[in-house]
Parts: C-alpha cells; sequence; structure tokens
C-alpha cells in the first residue's frame, strides 16, 4: 500500500509532542488545519486501542477511526472503519523519538483506493493529495507545540495521566472538549 509521511523537530520531550497530537476540541483546531470538528464515538473520554472517532474535515468528508494502537509517548496508530468511498483502506500514525532537548515527531498515512482499476492513477493522486495534506498538518502541530494554550492544555493532561488512564476530572474536560467541538458550526 502506498505511503506518505513527513516530519518535524519540535522544541519539546516526546511526552508533550504526544499529548498535543492527541488533544481534541478548541485545541485542536487551534493547530490542526485538516479538521472541523472531531469527537470521541460510544461513549468513550479518552483516546485508547479500541476507541473509535469521527473526524469532519474543513472541506470534505468525514471519517470514522478506531484507534488500533495507543503506546504514550513512543507511538499511536489509527485505522479507518467508514470513510470516503475512494479509500478501500487508510490508516494513520505518529512516532515520537527524543532529539536533544526535544523530539523527531513523525505523522505517515498508509492508504489504498478503489475500484482496483483506479489503482494506478489513483495511487499518484492520493500520493501528492495526501502528501501536501500531511506536510501542512504536520507544520501546524509544530506550531502547536510552540502555542502556549495548545501546550497549556496538553501539559494539564499530561499532569492528571496516572499510569496511561485519564483520572475523572480529565475524562469530565474530554467530554466537555468532545461536546464543544461537535456543536461547532
Amino acid at each position: 500500500m502506498p505511503q506518505v509521511s513527513a516530519d518535524v523537530y519540535v522544541p519539546v520531550p516526546p511526552e508533550l509532542a504526544f499529548a498535543v497530537s492527541q488533544t481534541t476540541g478548541q485545541v485542536r483546531l487551534r493547530w490542526d488545519p485538516f479538521i472541523r470538528r472531531q469527537f470521541f464515538l460510544d461513549g468513550a473520554t479518552a483516546p485508547g486501542p479500541g476507541v473509535r472517532t469521527k473526524t469532519f474535515a474543513r472541506l470534505g468528508p468525514s471519517m470514522v477511526s478506531e484507534y488500533a494502537s495507543y503506546r504514550p509517548p513512543t507511538s499511536v496508530g489509527m485505522t479507518m472503519v467508514r470513510g470516503p468511498w475512494f479509500f478501500s483502506r487508510f490508516g494513520g500514525g505518529w512516532r515520537f523519538e527524543r532529539e536533544g532537548t526535544g523530539c523527531r515527531a513523525v505523522w505517515k498515512y498508509t492508504f489504498d483506493v478503489r475500484p482496483d482499476w483506479l489503482r494506478p492513477v489513483g495511487h499518484r493522486l492520493g500520493h501528492w493529495l495526501l502528501g501536501r495534506e500531511i506536510r501542512r498538518r504536520i507544520h501546524g502541530f509544530a506550531k502547536g507545540c510552540t502555542d502556549p494554550v495548545v501546550v497549556e492544555a496538553a501539559r494539564a493532561l499530561l499532569a492528571r495521566v496516572d499510569d496511561g488512564a485519564l483520572d475523572e476530572e480529565a475524562r469530565r474536560e474530554q467530554r466537555t472538549l468532545g461536546h464543544d467541538l461537535r456543536y461547532q458550526q
């Protein structure tokens, strides 16, 4: 399957970069140029393996994704459950590696298109379009890692993490952020 990826150095440790990458609600909208709305599904209040999310793009389709892996602070992976008709498969993932006083963040998409006869053109077009998108998004992520509002929100979430589980206060905040994001126009 074709892949596109982008990487960037950010001046924050991997733990904080990971937390920024997993922000939701209004905080996520401060740095991610792709999404218009995003929220957890099935009553979930925090990310984790098997948790599903619904994401609406600013210009177009929506997608239901599921966390395939969630390994703070090093990596996270998601796969498409339902999405645009032209993707037969789609997945995305983050990887974070310490580099000096900050870290290297790598964001990767893996995809396949349908119908089969469209693949020769679809793969080239997808590589170009998704490559452009992922570069814009990782650039936004790097800005988010220097945005005091985003960094403070990510630090607040990190402060409340206890062995990978958010405490009840953080769960309420996640529900509120998801609710706010769901109804934003």
